[in-house]
């Protein structure tokens, strides 16, 4: 304890030892030429282009990143995050090296001077006051005197630093290669602007019955390996399991309030030293609620007076409604059986309250743009006061419009308070005047015209609580019911889901992922997910795990290879594509030669308008999204009819009744730098997913993890 409060104590020394030594390691690594981590060490974690991760390379960074975790995510989360890091560092080397990126000594101490933490650090300065680099290595060479062990650590911090340098190198090389000209800003500015409206028909896919379209498995197979790309999975697994969770029993519960309606009354209690029995005072009727829920409670006193709104909602109006004295239950709230009781009441000892705040210039916490006098502060919240003691004035309006306040926005309120939170000039006003009352006070922060808007009382209660638990007995019955389920499983006389439902019990299922670390219902279960993936696990096998508050009897149900989906995995994705097609057959082929007024003769067909139609909204009013359709209508001439057009939705035949061509501009170079913006913002995701898919990576975690 005393090591962390002296760390505590040195809190700034540290955040600027660190802040200091993440860049001492660009230095330090240029001009010792040290190599840390090596080469391959033990197994790899990862393979990239033929290239090893070393799993002890890897700890080290899980090491560091474990370290710097504040808590906010998991330690499956964290390998993720580290195995991605590494995994993008290690191909995005393998470009600089291809392409002989570098960054030199006076590129990182360019870098370091404009980082106005060390430029301006009084330790690099010199009499002129200028960052003075001999004293920046000084300063890296003696933390590497003093090996105490954080130098290593530096190191890593520096490797890190020249790969984003890299990087950004890298990107920056690509970037200079992206943009647009002139004349892709104009066909952009006109795709945007270009105007259609268009007369059209739709025959929507839904007018062919899904019944009616016979789709055999061998033609689901032919057409996954037709689109193989659109079917690719990743290796997972299915689950089945039942949880058996420790949690109390109706007769835990009832023994909770019991416990709390035993301790309510006064009872008799025989005393072994004086041989008598003495009467051991009630909650009801103790003069210390104090004293007596420090003893007998699970929930201690807590002195402190509160508001309605801080009392538990469903039984705020009860507990209010109770004089010093009065109890209130036993009743359920939340975890515990309570019985309540009014220790103590503060009449009015909570005001709810408006004002409109007129500063003037020189006034506390005033806002710069006040510049208004004293005098003509007051006279102006004088005339204020006047106007909000009209008959039918809105006060609340009078504030959004006037106040200087933080409340103005909503109307001056400042909801409910108590009596120590604001000055004493505002707390005197505010408590000491009936509900309604208007009137203005001084204080420091200006003048304020005040409306009282409501008063309630504040209450202290006592809670005489019980936890409601799972009792040994429920514990034990617990472990007997999930372990005779798992032997009825494990003797194979009947399948999982059967001796659930002769138990009545819930079966779950989730399909699982090699790296996945949560199961929805059970939390955080590595353990289970690796069990699944192990080469000796097979299907159908049954296996028995402790888990947060109970047990997981978890079965193998199915095992689904890497590459391209089963026509079973598939058949669900694959079947409306294939009626889509074959419904789009013969809408075509029904209506083929035919014009849009025959068509739209059909049953249930009309002809339907659509105004104002651009390429970059291509959305057809009652129709949906279709840019097919208006794409096709941007490239026809005005008063062209086209041929029967295959849409998201159905089969078109569209007629262009008018074409407005946008304004022509002067120049379409806003319109080129946009699009040139909105490409090289997109250059370093789409360049390493290209690069990442491009890849050959194998994927370790999993053994390690």
């Amino acid at each position: 304890m005393a090591i962390l409060e002296n760390i505590r104590k040195r809190t700034t020394v540290l955040i600027l030892v660190i802040a200091l030594a993440l860049f001492a390691f660009i230095i330090s690594g240029i001009f010792t030429a040290d190599n840390f981590g090596g080469g391959k060490v033990g197994s790899s974690v990862a393979e990239v282009n033929g290239e090893d991760i070393s799993v002890d390379a890897f700890r080290s960074k899980m090491d560091i990143a474990t370290r710097n975790n504040s808590g906010n995510i998991s330690s499956m989360q964290l390998v993720n995050n580290v195995y991605d890091q590494e995994v993008r560092n290690a191909i995005l080397s393998q470009q600089f090296d291809d392409l002989g990126i570098n960054i030199e000594e006076d590129q990182i101490m360019n870098y370091i001077k404009n980082i106005p933490g060390y430029a301006q650090s009084p330790q690099f300065l010199n009499e002129n006051g200028i960052f003075d680099e001999g004293k920046f290595r000084d300063f890296i060479l003696d933390m590497k005197d003093r090996n105490d062990g954080s130098y290593q650590l530096w190191l890593q911090d520096e490797k890190n630093i020249i790969q984003s340098n890299k990087e950004q190198t890298y990107y920056n090389l690509i970037k200079a290669g992206v943009g647009a000209t002139l004349k892709e800003g104009e066909l952009d500015y006109k795709l945007a602007n270009d105007k259609m409206d268009l007369r059209y028909v739709r025959i929507p896919f839904s007018s062919i019955a899904d019944s009616s379209i016979t789709v055999s498995k061998s033609e689901i197979e032919s057409y996954i390996n037709s689109h193989k790309e659109d079917f690719k999975q990743e290796k997972s697994r299915d689950i089945q399991f039942v949880y058996f969770e420790e949690k109390p029993s109706a007769a835990d519960e009832a023994s909770a309030k019991s416990a709390v309606v035993n301790l309510m009354s006064d009872r008799p209690e025989y005393n072994e030293s004086t041989k008598q029995t003495d009467t051991i005072i009630g909650f009801k009727n103790t003069a210390n609620t104090g004293d007596f829920l420090d003893r007998y409670s699970d929930i201690k006193f807590d002195t402190i007076f509160k508001a309605k709104n801080e009392l538990p909602a469903l039984f705020a109006d009860s507990l209010m409604s109770l004089k010093v004295g009065e109890t209130y239950g036993p009743y359920r709230d939340g975890d515990y059986f309570k019985i309540s009781k009014m220790v103590a009441r503060k009449k009015e000892g909570s005001v709810k309250a408006s004002h409109i705040l007129v500063a003037y210039e020189g006034a506390q916490r005033a806002n710069p743009d006040v510049t208004r006098t004293k005098e003509e502060a007051e006279a102006r919240a004088k005339e204020l006061l006047r106007d909000a003691k009209k008959s039918g004035a809105d006060f609340a309006e009078l504030a959004k419009t006037n106040s200087d306040g933080g409340s103005a926005p909503q109307g001056g309120d400042l909801g409910f308070f108590r009596k120590e939170r604001m000055v004493p000039a505002f707390s005197d006003f505010a408590f000491g005047n009936r509900i309604g009352t208007i009137g203005m006070v001084e204080t420091e922060f200006g003048f304020h015209v005040i409306k009282v808007d409501d008063k309630q009382d504040l209450v202290q209660i006592g809670h005489l609580a019980r936890l409601i638990e799972a009792s040994e007995e429920t514990m034990n019955t617990l472990f007997t019911d999930a372990t005779k389920f798992e032997m009825a499983t494990l003797s194979g006389d009947k399948n999982f889901p059967d001796v659930a439902k002769e138990g009545n019990y819930a079966v779950r299922t989730y399909k699982a992922r090699v790296l996945d670390e949560n199961i929805p219902g059970l939390g955080a279960q590595r353990s289970i997910v690796q069990w699944i993936f192990n080469e000796d696990t097979d299907l159908g096998d049954i296996k028995r795990f402790n888990v947060n508050n109970g047990y997981a009897i978890a079965q193998l149900t199915a095992v689904y290879r890497e590459g391209t989906m089963s026509v079973e995995d598939a058949s669900p994705m694959v079947l409306p594509l294939i009626r889509k097609e074959r419904k789009a057959a013969q809408i075509i082929a029904a209506n083929q030669g035919k014009t849009l007024e025959e068509i739209a003769s059909a049953p249930n067909l009309s002809i339907a308008n659509a105004s104002s139609m651009t390429v970059k909204s291509p959305t057809i009013p009652g129709a949906g999204n279709e840019p097919v359709v208006v794409g096709t209508a941007y490239a026809m001439n005005e008063g062209d009819t086209s041929g029967l057009i295959e849409g998201e939705t159905g089969i078109f035949i569209i007629n262009v009744t008018k074409k407005e061509p946008a304004a022509q501009l002067d120049n379409y170079s806003t319109y080129a730098n946009t699009l040139t913006t909105a490409r090289t913002s997109r250059v370093t995701s789409a360049v390493y997913n290209a690069l990442k898919e491009a890849s050959d990576i194998e994927d370790n975690r999993a053994t390690f993890y």
